[in-house]
């Protein structure tokens, strides 16, 4: 069973930085693509940035030069590091990977305060 987890979401200042973590299991993580999503309240679900199997990554333009996503193949996990954060980043933030069919994480709360 495919199963994603998030962790390290919580409460921070406009400015301030902080890193998720999405921990995969049942699935060969090392041949996957994984991607970060958020949806703020009210809002649809965007996807924030994506990491490719041999690590190429793309960004989202809104945290283009802040968020950095990056993979651990033997911890098999994905991270989500958040810099120069604003409060208009103030979502649940979920990761994710598409393997013939979508699966996800039940997600993390981010909130910035100004």
């Amino acid at each position: 069973q495919v199963q994603l987890v998030e962790s390290g979401g919580g409460l921070v200042q406009a400015g301030g930085s902080m890193r998720l973590s999405c921990v995969v299991s049942g699935i060969n993580f090392s041949f996957i693509v994984m991607s970060w999503h958020r949806q703020a309240p009210g809002k649809q679900r965007e996807l924030v940035a994506r990491i490719a199997i041999g690590g190429n990554t793309d960004y989202a333009d809104s945290v283009k030069g802040r968020f950095t996503i990056s993979r651990d193949n033997a911890k098999n996990t994905v991270y989500l590091q958040m810099n120069s954060l604003k409060p208009e980043d103030t979502a649940v933030y979920q990761c994710n990977t598409v393997l013939g069919m979508d699966y996800w994480g039940k997600g993390t709360l981010v909130t910035v305060s100004s």
